[in-house]
């Protein structure tokens, strides 16, 4: 190793699959350079990854007249049957998964007797994946790509033993991946195409130290990082710094590119489908939701305006109820509302300074005038009615001869523009305004100005007309949370943007490309997933061989300029705990890693009385998730009943729900400090629900 004269010889003839992915994805980059649209690489290219080698040569290498021996003349047998045995999680199963697939079956990964592979997704293959994610073909469109793929990959090597779900990985499904599930694992490779969920991934193998496989792409970029426990930095250490969000004046009055039309159409589904509905299930189960609700000053009054026009003034009984309520909200958000903005600043309105105010990149809006006729005016009002439909539990239709039926009856109020409506013409004026309603506490209805009732006793009035939540009971409004993959949501996102782009003279996109950027898509591309998902496998060599830190790498690649870089993985950082240890002062440095596990499921009073004679600290306050489970201000007769208490039993005490038989940990969150009333910051700490005494890891 590291010996430039004897290493090339002896490995010559080796092809090592993940090289060839790197090289190969490369490689056909630069013949897609023919056509002049990237930068060619000007040379020479060297790549190597010396570091990868075992630092002995493996006594086991000799060829056994198998698929994998190429992997045994460098590596070992061994070392073979250790990839064999891996029993992995993969989570997505997209253009990085299947690329994944591809690689660990033709390296052997989970593919020995004990090896296993568990793969999830929960979308289906569309027409548009089979340009980009080889493992699917026409004949999967429309079934599961993780069932797809697995089994094209296994068509690969038989010997693959992949188990292909259909869900999603979060906190909704904790009861399905457990912490048998995850204490079961070896590792996690993450092929997601989103930030969030990538967060989730790296608290689930911080918490259960899992090396995780992280990489990802962006056209023809791409990156990789290795996590590995107690050696890296996990990958929410570092952040990158938020997306430069549309100014709101811009979305609300004077959008100039269909980005912000879209952006506009994405909030107002968010609003009218999830959060209203969510606010009117608050309202009917909470008994906490006025207290709640007076914490919002500058929106509390909104909300129950949008709360009794669902349950009271608009709760639709048939479909036919759901169209006038689509019809009505064309008129509102297309038509109304630009008159208004127009009676605030007419066409030929001039600013303090001589210059017209419509001008630069604020264009003039149009009010649109409803056709049945026009296809985009009845999208619209499908993709609302039915939503609104959905929301209901009301059974809902696409047929367009239903709707012209309906559409001539309803029934469209008069609109005239006010005098006395505040609307901002830039930034500045948000910010006022936003300021203004937070002190009214009426949001846009206080902003209105005019001789508007106080907002608290307008308040009380709907308060009063609203129907009783005992009147209702076992009635639930059924929230639509959004997803670009489901055509009818991305019909009324199209809709609604492309209508509000008709308003402003804005360029139209079609459903397929308002997918992509309401979506935040950059469709990926084949030769960089592939030579992303070669150096993550190159890494797997090493987290196998438990490589020190020095010899990982994380990388970026740009193919189109082209560009490399490759670092250190940073250590993770160290915090110190001043704590008693056997009876003696004792510095505790500890990282993200570490936990302090407390084994037994203990009393309240048992635990505190632990925690100082171990470790000589003080509980001040104890926690689990969002609950308050003990603390030095909390009622006597409350603390002294949970002291006697087991945990488990102060965790079902206080939020109400039994711990999963199944559940090996309760994670607690500790406010401690020393006699010297110093305060002490701790690891994460688990309650392993068994007997026994207690251990740092």
């Amino acid at each position: 190793k590291g010996d430039l004269g004897s290493t090339p010889p002896r490995h010559a003839a080796v092809e090592l699959q993940p090289m060839a992915a790197f090289l190969g994805g490369e490689v056909a980059q630069e013949v897609v350079k023919v056509g002049g649209k990237y930068t060619p690489i000007p040379g020479f290219m060297h790549f190597n990854v010396l570091e990868v080698l075992p630092d002995e040569l493996p006594t086991d290498c000799a060829p056994l007249g198998t698929r994998y021996d190429n992997l045994i003349a460098v590596f070992g047998k061994s070392f073979v049957d250790r990839l064999g045995d891996l029993k992995y999680f993969m989570v997505g199963c997209g253009a990085l998964g299947c690329e994944f697939l591809k690689n660990f079956a033709m390296n052997g990964v989970c593919c020995g007797p004990s090896g296993h592979l568990t793969v999830t997704d929960a979308d289906r293959v569309e027409l548009s994946n089979l340009a980009r994610q080889f493992l699917f073909r026409e004949d999967t469109v429309g079934k599961p790509k993780s069932t797809s793929a697995c089994a094209k990959a296994t068509q690969m090597n038989p010997s693959f033993r992949p188990e292909a779900l259909e869900m999603f990985v979060g906190e909704k499904t904790e009861d399905h991946f457990n912490d048998e599930f995850w204490m079961s694992l070896d590792g996690v490779c993450n092929a997601l195409d989103n930030i969030e969920a990538r967060l989730y991934m790296d608290q689930r193998c911080l918490f259960y130290g899992l090396p995780l496989l992280e990489s990802g792409t962006l056209g023809t970029k791409g990156n990789t990082q290795m996590v590995v426990p107690h050696l890296t930095e996990n990958y929410g250490a570092t952040r990158d710094p938020p997306e430069k969000s549309i100014p709101v004046c811009t979305l609300k009055n004077f959008p100039n590119k269909i980005e912000h039309t879209l952006q506009w159409a994405r909030d107002y589904f968010e609003g009218e489908f999830k959060q209203v509905p969510e606010d009117v299930n608050n309202y009917l189960s909470s008994p906490d939701f006025m207290a709640s609700l007076q914490q919002q000053q500058n929106t509390k009054l909104e909300t129950l305006k949008k709360i009794k026009a669902c349950l009271a003034d608009q709760r639709p009984i048939s479909f036919e109820d759901c169209i006038s309520f689509a019809r009505v909200r064309f008129q509102e958000s297309f038509h109304n509302s630009i008159l208004q903005l127009l009676h605030n600043f007419p066409v030929d309105q001039v600013t303090t300074t001589g210059q017209p105010f419509w001008s630069g990149s604020k264009r003039p809006p149009t009010p649109l005038v409803f056709d049945p006729q026009d296809p985009l005016h009845l999208d619209f009002i499908k993709a609302t009615a039915n939503l609104r439909a959905t929301n209901f539990g009301i059974k809902g239709r696409w047929d367009d001869e239903f709707f012209l039926s309906v559409l001539p009856q309803v029934a469209v109020p008069e609109f005239r523009p006010k005098d006395g409506v505040r609307i901002s013409a830039n930034e500045k004026e948000e910010e006022e305004n936003a300021k203004a309603k937070a002190e009214g506490g009426g949001g846009a209805a206080a902003a209105a100005g005019g001789d508007m009732l106080d907002v608290d006793a307008q308040c009380a009035e709907i308060l009063d007309q609203l129907p009783p939540a005992s009147s209702l009971a076992g009635f639930k409004v059924i929230p639509v949370d959004f997803d670009k993959d489901v055509d009818e949501q991305m019909l009324y996102v199209t809709a609604c943007s492309n209508l509000r782009a008709r308003n402003y003279k804005i360029p139209e996109a079609d459903m397929h490309r308002s997918r992509l950027i309401a979506g935040k898509i950059i469709p990926a591309i084949a030769t960089t997933t592939a030579l992303v998902t070669g150096m993550v496998c190159l890494e797997l060599y090493k987290v196998i061989q438990g490589k020190p830190l020095e010899a990982y790498k994380n990388s970026f690649a740009n193919l189109a300029i082209p560009i490399f870089a490759f670092s250190e993985p940073q250590p993770p950082a160290k915090s110190v705990a001043k704590i008693q240890k056997d009876g003696a002062p004792f510095e505790w440095n500890f990282t993200p890693w570490d936990k302090l596990d407390i084994v037994g499921d203990m009393t309240l009073q048992e635990l505190i009385d632990y925690m100082m004679d171990t470790y000589g600290l003080d509980v001040s306050m104890l926690s689990s998730g969002i609950s308050i489970l003990f603390s030095f201000f909390m009622n006597k007769k409350k603390t002294k009943e949970r002291m006697k208490l087991p945990m488990s039993k102060v965790v079902e005490t206080v939020t109400g729900k039994p711990v999963p038989a199944d559940q090996k940990y309760l994670i607690l969150e500790m406010m401690c400090s020393t006699d010297e009333e110093d305060d002490v910051d701790l690891p994460v700490v688990r309650l392993v629900l068994g007997r026994g005494g207690a251990a740092m890891e």
